[in-house]
């Protein structure tokens, strides 16, 4: 009988085991049943976003990076500050450039009054990341579903753990490196930087000091709006082609058009992602591919699942705040 037992509590301690498991896996089609108009009221809204201003749509890719490469891709970026935590939206990288909030609210009204208590926060950023690209020309891809909200955000990790416009080549394998993604999976995500604009804040140094590997008539033409001093928020396109998804950013590599430091450092040199730029610059397909890749990989950065977190009414707060 004692066997018995023990071998009936092994069971069960594997079937459970096994169940958590699945239970903490996502899936494509994860609201399926429970809400199977998700999709196409978040693909509305971002068309519809898209429709009023192009931009928008580079600045939901840019959010659902932002979110999850701090602490996993869990909508904490989206709280406002408590008296129990600052938040993430202060944070450095973050302060008075990280945009969408709005767009993210009214997709979570629609959802509640469609599908109370069940979509994500979470999973309305990676949805809304994805039907962005699709909308400015780019690849689909399927979006693994059933991500929870976090109850708390960090400030600090915000601050210490989104990649720096300013970092050399060495440093950007490195902090992609800590999440998990290859050299050349930083290259292909960083070509998500072919749509959306640059504040001079961010770019003004490689125009002014730090002018080795850019071409003279491009520099040249970036002064006009971005003066050594002043016009902090000035605004210029990533790319040539920044209302499109396309492999114009790596054309632009290439040819040392690279806004950011950070992003030329991809290029130049004979430094070790050279090849890797090149080859993305001659096959938009490649690029296409290998993108939607390396996007469903870091929507996969750490999910609460299961009964982990929450699924948030307001994605601005945490329940019963």
């Amino acid at each position: 009988m004692a066997s018995f037992s023990s071998s009936l509590t092994l069971y069960l301690s594997i079937f459970l085991l096994l169940l958590g498991i699945a239970s903490a896996q996502l899936s494509t089609n994860f609201y399926s049943s429970s809400c199977p108009s998700a999709l196409s009221i978040i693909e509305g809204a971002i068309s519809s976003a898209i429709s009023s201003e192009r931009r928008m749509g580079a600045s939901l890719l840019r959010l659902h990076f932002h979110d999850c490469f701090v602490n996993g891709c869990d909508a904490s970026v989206l709280l406002d500050d408590t008296s129990n935590f600052k938040g993430e939206k202060t944070a450095g990288p973050n302060d008075g450039s990280l945009r969408g909030y709005e767009v993210i609210d009214s997709i979570k009204t629609q959802l509640e009054k469609q599908c109370p208590g069940v979509v994500s926060c979470a999973d309305i950023l990676a949805v809304a990341a994805r039907d962005s690209v699709v909308a400015l020309g780019g690849t689909r891809w399927n979006v693994p579903l059933g991500r929870r909200d976090a109850t708390t955000a960090s400030f600090d990790a915000a601050e210490s753990n989104l990649p720096s416009p300013f970092l050399d080549l060495g440093d950007l394998i490195s902090a992609f490196s800590n999440k998990g993604f290859t050299a050349q999976e930083l290259v292909v995500l960083s070509g998500g930087h072919t749509i959306g604009q640059a504040r001079c804040l961010t770019f003004r140094t490689r125009l002014y000091d730090n002018t080795e590997n850019i071409d003279s008539a491009f520099a040249s033409s970036l002064k006009k709006n971005c003066p050594s001093s002043g016009g902090d928020d000035n605004l210029s396109p990533l790319d040539e082609s920044a209302g499109s998804f396309d492999n114009t950013y790596f054309k632009n590599l290439v040819d040392k058009k690279g806004i950011f430091h950070s992003d030329q450092q991809l290029f130049g040199n004979n430094g070790s992602t050279d090849s890797i730029v090149n080859s993305y610059s001659l096959d938009s397909g490649k690029f296409f591919t290998d993108f939607a890749k390396a996007m469903t990989k870091m929507g996969n950065l750490s999910p609460l699942t299961g009964s982990n977190g929450e699924i948030r009414t307001n994605c601005r707060k945490i329940n019963g705040s």
